[in-house]
């Protein structure tokens, strides 16, 4: 196991943070861009770095899992905001995952946790 994901599965969450490119929007303003950015996605939401808040504390988010043909598409609320100096940390919770898209996320980050990449 790499010592990235060592670290990443003795985080104290319930679930293992996979690296992930996403797609976001502001979600109370459907004709908003999808702006493009990197983080981390677990079982309850994700996380990624940035330099300006969203204008709401709702957020859209679509992604695509490896292995997964389906893109997720689901909503999130903005949990935490934290100021690091140089960026900003945001922390997303699903708020609308259907059972179908859970047990996907769940096959998906099992399997890349128990992978040799």
């Amino acid at each position: 196991m790499t010592e990235k994901k060592k670290k990443r599965q003795d985080d104290r969450r319930d679930s293992p943070r996979v690296p992930m490119n996403f797609l976001l929007r502001d979600a109370s303003r459907s004709e908003a861009e999808w702006v493009e950015r990197d983080g981390d996605m677990s079982l309850g939401g994700i996380y990624w770095r940035g330099k300006t808040p969203p204008f709401g504390s709702r957020v859209e988010v679509r992604f695509r899992m490896k292995g997964v043909p389906k893109e997720v598409r689901t909503f999130g609320e903005i949990i935490r905001i934290l100021d690091t100096g140089n960026n900003l940390d945001f922390h997303v919770r699903f708020t609308e995952l259907d059972v179908e898209t859970e047990l996907a996320m769940a096959r998906f980050l099992d399997e890349w946790l128990n992978s040799d990449d």
